[in-house]
Parts: structure tokens; C-alpha cells; sequence
């Protein structure tokens, strides 16, 4: 199974590990579990890493080059935005339109892959998958 990891995740894992639920973990460390990360996911963190607040601290949690750096050291795949996947038209439209979220749904979908996350405004989509609580 190969699973496309939503940026809060891609964060927790390099950040915060104790943020993840024990459901999420589980799908993280899972040995038939081939974890991947999108270049969308790097993409959002560099949007918000480059934008700062009138303190002059960055928006963003992490530089995204280090959250490269962590997914390679992990052997994450790293999976780019395709003109394909740019094209593709996401088969279960969201109710919101938040572009990374369907970007990644889209790959998800034309990768064969399901989305780990704890967004709820992605729970029940047919290419997401939540970890679980706990």
C-alpha cells in the first residue's frame, strides 16, 4: 500500500512526532506501507515558510528544504506535480476549495494512492484516509 501524506502530517512526522494519533503512527511505521510526499506539500510549505508576520517571523512552521531533507532521510518517495495530474479533474469534488487539498486528492486518485490525514473536511472522501484517534 502506498500512502500520499497530507502536509499536517508531513509536518507532525518531521516536527512534532507526538502530535500524530497512535492510529496515524501506525500507518507511518507500518512495514507494507510505502510512505509518500508530494512536491504540492512542499509547495504549500514554501508559500507559507516565504510569508512573514508584522513580528517578522516566518508564517510557516518549517523551511520547506528541511522537510525535503527529513523525507529523504525517512525514504519517503517523493512524488511530483505531473501536467497530468495539473489536468486530471478530481472524480469526488470537494466541498471546499482549498487548491492543495484537491491537488493532493488528484494525485492520490491518479496514483492509486490514499491521502493520510486528520483533516475533517476531507473525512469521508473516497481517496482520504484518516490515521484515527488516540
Amino acid at each position: 500500500m502506498r500512502l500520499l501524506l497530507d502536509t499536517h502530517i508531513v509536518i507532525w512526522a518531521a516536527l512534532d512526532p507526538r502530535a500524530l494519533t497512535s492510529g496515524e503512527r501506525a500507518s507511518l511505521e507500518h512495514s507494507d506501507t510505502k510512505l509518500v510526499m508530494s512536491a504540492v506539500s512542499v509547495w504549500e510549505l514554501r508559500l507559507k515558510w516565504h510569508r512573514f508576520h508584522i513580528s517578522g517571523a516566518p508564517k510557516g512552521p518549517v523551511d520547506p528544504a528541511c522537510v525535503v531533507s527529513f523525507a529523504a532521510a525517512m525514504a519517503w518517495d517523493l512524488l511530483p506535480l505531473t501536467p497530468l495530474h495539473a489536468a486530471a479533474t478530481l472524480a469526488h469534488p470537494l466541498g471546499h476549495q482549498d487548491p492543495f487539498d484537491e491537488l493532493l486528492l488528484v494525485q492520490a486518485q491518479e496514483e492509486g494512492m490514499r491521502l493520510l490525514t486528520r483533516d475533517a473536511k476531507l473525512s469521508g472522501h473516497p481517496f482520504a484516509v484518516s490515521g484515527g484517534q488516540g
